[in-house]
């Protein structure tokens, strides 16, 4: 059994239902759809997911629903006089926009207790972060947590770091980009998104965008590139995979985390880096036929890790 844990903010969600105007009530959230995924496709993986929560009834919701989802919630915090934050999402012919209220989000307060945080991070594998995760802490918090999941990187733990470049959440695009690069440096395998990198890197093509984070320190970087190539590269391969098109195309939500879920279940199946992320991209496309960022996952998907 390979102990994966997620460290992030869970929100609660509000997508667009089948009648105009209408919404269901869900939860999700970048690094948690990914452990969402992940409990769902392999039963390899002891997932469990590092955040904090509030006192009142919503955050209870939020924490039965991982729990029946298969995520472990032991290092859950919770915090009085918070609760969760909240999201709701717009969609344009299959592309999604996000309005946010996230002030009283408990989980900006999720890296203040560093001895909480070392001890999840010593009972698990695998770390797994976004720069949302880092976007959403102050300063001095952020500070304590690339302290810790440094610390965990050199104590052998596998880093999965996806930048998830989100300038609103920033105070400045410096702010972001130095932060990231932070990130990057104490992560084994880096899974970021093409147009994200090129807007606020400079990145010419997914090749740059591989090569910055590989010279960062990382061992493994996946580029994602919506509906294009992804481009690899880790000690063993690189290469450049084809992205079958898709014209019914739903509701992005999702894809690049359902693809990061995929692809780390494939390494723990022991395939290729190849053949998993084949296997990701066909994750992705499925998720982006169905509605909001939990997308029930076709059985056939699931065999194949089985």
């Amino acid at each position: 059994m390979v102990r994966v844990l997620f460290i992030g903010e869970c929100m609660a969600e509000l997508a667009p239902a089948s009648t105009p105007g209408s919404y269901s009530l869900g939860f999700a959230g970048d690094t948690f759809n990914t452990a969402w995924y992940l409990a769902q496709l392999c039963s390899q993986a002891d997932v469990s997911y590092f955040t904090a929560v509030g006192e009142d009834a919503i955050s209870g919701q939020m924490l039965d629903m991982m729990s029946t989802s298969g995520i472990g919630t032991e290092h859950v915090q919770v915090i009085p006089g918070r609760s969760v934050g909240l999201y709701l999402i717009t969609l344009n012919a299959g592309e999604r926009s996000f309005s946010y209220w996230r002030g009283q989000s408990a989980a900006r307060c999720l890296a203040r207790d560093a001895a909480a945080l070392g001890a999840a991070q010593s009972r698990a594998d695998i770390i797994y972060f976004s720069g949302i995760t880092l976007a959403i802490l102050d300063r001095q918090d952020r500070a304590t947590l690339l302290d810790g999941i440094g610390k965990a990187r050199r104590a052998g733990k596998e880093v999965v770091f996806d930048p998830n470049l989100r300038p609103r959440l920033w105070d400045s695009p410096s702010d972001m980009t130095e932060a990231v690069m932070q990130a990057a440096a104490v992560s084994t395998m880096i899974l970021p998104s093409f147009e994200d990198e090129t807007s606020w890197f400079g990145d010419a093509d997914p090749a740059a965008t591989v090569g910055r984070y590989c010279q960062a320190g990382a061992d493994t970087v996946v580029v994602k590139n919506g509906a294009a190539d992804v481009h690899y590269r880790d000690s063993d391969a690189h290469g450049i995979i084809e992205v079958e098109p898709l014209s019914d195309v739903v509701d992005t939500t999702a894809a690049g985390d359902s693809f990061n879920a995929a692809l780390l279940a494939g390494q723990m199946a022991g395939w290729s880096r190849k053949f998993s992320i084949e296997t990701a991209n066909r994750l992705a496309r499925h998720v982006i036929q169905g509605k909001g960022a939990l997308v029930q996952i076709d059985q056939s998907l699931i065999d194949r890790f089985a």
